[in-house]
């Protein structure tokens, strides 16, 4: 199951498509390329089970990077276009890519790490030239079509935040499989999700995020049809379906909430019968928000719980979550326990840390929080918090380490935390998650400031674009409120709860 299978029974077929632009690849074309990437990348030495990095924008050449990656079995890690050059350096140094892929649209980024990332042996910009890169075309163009010999199925390395605030990579290894197998993705979106030849997959979102990136190669492994959107908005979407009749798409619940705010005739205007399916996760959904969903698509809107970690798999249909309303839905790989503490399993109704029983996981060279997201029965959890009612369905309640989860994007406020501190007019700061109606959350910070300096909407300005130097836009405060004093105990613990307590009660949740 890849390009290449479609290249050969249906050659002509769209493999995928910009929607803002129209420029397309059809599965002929889409297996020339990547097979002329796989070359490259074998000729320059690297075997199965090397690294690759890439910093790519969505664009009609995205999934040729990806199946290029794939069919060399390698293991291959896009970072987000958001990144500051010292993020993305340390991704692309961590995860020991041998090879670098960036654009032009990441000129800055990728020029900028290229004394950061001594470990990179070849550069390559796409698109147009970077400092330090050469160019990807020339490359790519010297290679032949034909494919590899032996062509052993890669995989991708995502990198998921830490408590720490800094970007851990999920270790994976190279199964030995062919590229002929299906994914654990495709095989779920087959059977839960419908997925076929006739399949044409939407993907609004930036195709470095796991879900975005899995689905879309999912889609092609069933020989689909992948619409990207250069980047979301509301009405766009509706208008993308009703172009190319779209089927099938993955959205988060920010997503909801913007086209459930275009005014009804906007709405109205645009046929979106063709839907088949929905599949939404990566933050919590309003309750209110998915009913109207439901009401407005039908009963086609699938759900999960899971991360990057891929320790775990929760789910349920619209029929499951109306007789369930909040719910996540049910594990289909494995037990679920719900633990107080002390690591103590609980009642059923009552909330505590999630540990799942399948598939444990590795934080790529990180050791403790690999350590610490293990239960002492070897169960392993993402470390949020939730309850289990008498049938099974899950109900996510709380995070610990106070993650915030903004517009579906995971973000821990220890960065922007230390960042603040050292600020020469910061006493101290905490950094937090407020309730936002667009995003689900906002990235909150308040500061005491030291001895002498007022806290003026000026400071606050200062500050906020001072985050913005040194961190992606997404970590950074989006306001910042002023306090004489933070509560922390003797022994230096912030007692955060209490400041955030304050900006959810009012909210009626505390997710």
């Amino acid at each position: 199951m890849h390009p290449g299978i479609y290249a050969a029974s249906k050659p002509d077929h769209p493999a995928v498509i910009v929607a803002g632009t129209d420029e397309s690849l059809t599965y002929a074309e889409l297996d020339e390329r990547a097979n002329r990437l796989a070359n490259l990348f074998r000729s320059l030495g690297l075997q199965p089970g090397d690294h690759v990095a890439m910093c790519v924008e969505n664009q009609v050449r995205f999934l040729e990077l990806a199946w290029g990656a794939h069919y060399a079995g390698l293991i291959y890690t896009f970072g987000s276009t958001r990144l500051t050059t010292e993020e993305l350096a340390y991704i692309v140094d961590n995860c020991g890519a041998r090879a670098f892929i960036g654009t032009a649209y990441t000129a800055e980024q990728s020029a900028g790490i290229v004394d950061d990332t001594p470990k990179v042996e070849h550069r390559f910009a796409l698109g147009g030239p970077i400092d330090g890169h050469e160019s990807y075309e020339d490359a790519v163009a010297a290679q032949p079509t034909t494919p590899l010999a032996e062509r052993v199925a890669g995989n991708d390395m995502l990198y998921s935040s830490g408590t720490t605030g800094r970007p851990k990579g999920v270790s994976v290894a190279i199964s030995g499989g062919t590229i002929d197998q299906p994914t654990a993705v495709t095989s779920l979106a087959q059977l839960l999700l419908g997925f076929d030849e006739d399949t044409v997959y939407l993907s609004p979102a930036p195709m470095y995020h796991a879900a975005p990136l899995r689905y879309s190669m999912s889609a092609n492994q069933v020989g689909g049809t992948v619409v990207m959107m250069e980047r979301f908005d509301p009405e766009g979407l509706l208008a993308t379906i009703e172009r190319y009749r779209v089927s099938a798409c993955q959205m988060v619940p920010t997503m909801f909430l913007r086209l459930l705010k275009l005014p009804q005739e906007v709405r109205d205007r645009y046929d979106v019968s063709s839907m088949k399916m929905i599949v939404h996760a990566a933050a919590p959904c309003p309750v209110p928000a998915k009913q109207a969903m439901i009401d407005w698509f039908g009963p086609i809107i699938h759900e999960y719980y899971a991360g990057t970690e891929g320790n775990g798999f929760v789910y349920c249909n619209s029929e499951d979550w109306l007789a369930h309303p909040g719910t996540v839905g049910r594990s289909l790989l494995g037990p679920v326990h719900i633990c107080d503490e002390d690591g103590e399993e609980l009642p059923v109704g009552e909330a505590g840390t999630i540990y799942f029983e399948s598939a444990a996981f590795e934080y790529h060279g990180d050791p403790e929080k690999t350590k610490a997201s293990r239960h002492p029965n070897g169960w392993s959890t993402l470390g949020d918090i939730g309850r289990l009612d008498e049938e099974g369905f899950l109900y996510l309640t709380d995070r610990q380490a106070y993650m915030i989860i903004t517009g579906g994007v995971n973000v821990y406020p220890q960065e922007a935390e230390n960042l603040l501190a050292v600020h020469p007019s910061v006493a101290d700061a905490a950094v937090f998650g407020v309730p936002d109606d667009d995003f689900g959350e906002a990235v909150k910070a308040v500061v005491e400031t030291v001895d002498g300096v007022d806290g003026t909407p000026e400071l606050a300005a200062e500050l906020i674009a001072y985050c913005r130097e040194h961190l992606a836009d997404v970590k950074c405060p989006r306001s910042i409120d002023f306090r004489d004093e933070l509560p922390r105990h003797p022994t230096g613990k912030l007692y955060k709860r209490l400041l955030k307590d304050e900006y959810w009660e009012a909210a009626g949740r505390s997710i």
